[in-house]
């Protein structure tokens, strides 16, 4: 089974999207893009992703905007022309209405935001169609295996029954992944996975999305959220190399798994832990595929 031809216009207009975010796109240049009309291209753009072009590169923009007001002191005149904005005001209304927050307010001492993720279409529909992707010769089958020690600390997190990755989105939206990795004091990025076994619940499959941060972690969670306290535990993080076609995944995954599950651990003095989460990172081209695995020494 291959994936549609609408879907790899949509595709082919996300990537156009992010990668001249900082330029004028127009409709002209995503319909040309798309192969299509430009009704047409409008039309499968907003079916497929639930918002039209136009409303993701904002969404997008605004974005860019809070990652660098949580980070910098640039002027917000500034990013507002450089966000594709006419006016402060302007701008200010819009940051508004995505994040519920004035601009002049947001830095690293607020409330984290839920920052926009585009999530890629071709990806979700090779997972929800079971889309088996050709072998990629390419793709390294090298993973290095680091000891990473953690302190106490907090979970963020939040509970789902799902098998796997848009299942569950589906179910419980997928605004988690923006909210945890716009929490500038998180120790990595947001994570997948299963919960330590003091957290699961009767009749759960003690699946959800995570996020570590500091003990003294205070501020304000998202409703349906929950917060609970980690013992300092050791990973051992496996890191799959960087690969060129980001369609290429579940591949990726797939390579990182199979070290996980045929790694020596009680060979090299480990076993896995049941106290402290799993954390599966997913693969991103550019860092490759990462999952963190609970252990303890024997």
């Amino acid at each position: 089974m291959e994936l549609s031809d609408k879907v790899k216009a949509v595709s082919r207009m996300q990537h156009y999207i992010s990668t001249h975010l900082d330029e004028d796109i127009t409709l002209d240049s995503l319909a040309n893009i798309a192969g299509y009309s430009k009704y047409y291209a409008l039309r499968i753009f907003k079916e497929l992703t639930g918002r039209t072009p136009f409303e993701t590169i904002r969404a997008l923009r605004l974005t860019k905007a809070a990652q660098t007001l949580q980070s910098s002191d640039e002027k917000i005149v500034d990013l507002a022309i450089s966000s594709g904005f006419d006016s402060h005001d302007g701008f200010t209304r819009a940051f508004d209405r995505q994040f519920g927050i004035n601009p002049a307010k947001i830095s690293r001492e607020t409330s984290p935001v839920s920052w926009f993720v585009h999530y890629p279409i071709e990806a979700y529909y090779i997972l929800k169609e079971g889309i088996e992707p050709m072998l990629n010769e390419k793709i390294s089958r090298t993973i290095t295996v680091t000891v990473v020690e953690r302190p106490a600390r907090k979970l963020i997190f939040l509970r789902h029954n799902s098998t796997d990755y848009f299942a569950a989105c589906e179910e419980v939206g997928c605004d988690w992944e923006g909210f945890y990795n716009s929490i500038p004091e998180k120790y990595d990025t947001a994570a997948g996975g299963r919960l330590p076994k003091f957290l699961i619940q009767p009749d759960t499959n003690g699946q959800a999305f995570f996020v570590e941060v500091p003990f003294d972690y205070s501020k304000s969670i998202p409703n349906g959220y929950e917060i609970a306290e980690l013992p300092p535990c050791t990973y051992l993080y496996f890191n799959g190399m960087p690969f060129e076609d980001h369609n290429d995944f579940p591949i990726a995954i797939g390579i990182l798994n199979e070290a996980i599950e045929n790694y020596p651990y009680e060979r090299l003095g480990w076993k896995k832990s049941d106290n402290v989460p799993y954390l599966g990172m997913g693969a991103e081209a550019e860092t490759g595929a990462r999952s963190a695995v609970p252990v303890e020494k024997l």
